[in-house]
């Protein structure tokens, strides 16, 4: 029925060698990830690593030139649109498709792959909608044109969107950019208490030690290491990827891995990131 709750039980992702080229040129050189149910998995590296373009193989916007992407054991390029929709929500950089929609209008879009093709939304819906929009803080905007809000507000409505499609694995792309430090805590700490597995490309090494379970951390397309934050974050492994100086510290509060970025000048004073 319509506005029914239909929670899907979190998924089993498997990337495995995955590769992806255009025109002759590779972008990932044969991946293997894998973020068990209701674990938090972050993908970090610099700029240019594959990040974008492995979570888009994992979710569908690309296909794979090698290899496979599993949904508990099953071969994601073989399901319908709506049928990995019903499995993964994504929360990408940039959204189309929502020109003259309201926030509460793109937000209700989450709904679509529970519905068929001629289904209104109804009350259970709508509510579902302005719990999500209450969750991300984006209530007090819900009815304004989505193409006029700040890159912020943005980011909390496809959140919210994807919250209310249910899915098994949430896929977000650097779902934390353009937000206030305030609304980046708590849009991971939702996502980390979210029964749904979670796959984060995230630029902040310091939220991913904090929020995830376990890191991949890409270079060149190619995976540069893998496992808990705190084996992973290390001094030199950051030096060898991104090519910076850094202090790795215990935070005090949440015995996180703690990045303190060193300057390339070699000038006394440093910097947190």
């Amino acid at each position: 029925m319509t506005g029914k709750r239909e929670v899907a039980p979190p998924v089993e992702l498997a990337v495995e060698g995955v590769r992806y080229q255009i025109d002759g040129h590779p972008l990932l050189h044969g991946i293997d990830l894998t973020a068990r149910p209701g674990e938090t998995v972050g993908v970090v590296g610099p700029n240019g690593s594959g990040k974008t373009t492995l979570l888009r193989c994992v979710y569908g916007a690309l296909r794979p030139t090698a290899g496979r992407v599993l949904l508990d054991g099953a071969d994601a390029g073989a399901l319908t649109v709506k049928d990995r929709a019903r499995r993964v929500a994504v929360v990408p950089q940039d959204a189309s498709g929502t020109l003259g929609l309201t926030v509460r209008e793109v937000v209700a879009m989450g709904r679509s792959p529970h519905k068929r093709f001629w289904e209104q939304d109804g009350p259970g819906d709508a509510r579902r909608v302005a719990e999500a929009l209450e969750t991300v803080g984006a209530g007090p905007f819900a009815a304004r044109r989505f193409e006029e809000l700040s890159g912020g507000e943005r980011q909390r409505a496809l959140v919210a969107r994807a919250l209310v499609q249910d899915p098994g694995l949430l896929a977000l792309d650097e779902p934390t950019n353009h937000l206030d430090i305030r609304y980046q805590l708590e849009i991971l700490a939702l996502v980390r208490a979210l029964p749904a597995t979670g796959l984060l490309v995230l630029h902040d090494l310091n939220l991913a030690a904090a929020y995830c379970d376990r890191l991949y951390v890409l270079s060149g397309g190619r995976v540069a290491a893998s496992g808990p934050p705190h084996e992973v974050l290390t001094e030199e492994l950051l030096a060898e990827v991104y090519g910076v100086r850094t202090r790795i510290e215990v935070h005090p509060d949440t015995g996180a891995p703690n990045i303190v970025y060193l300057p390339l000048d070699g000038n006394s004073r440093t910097t947190a990131g």
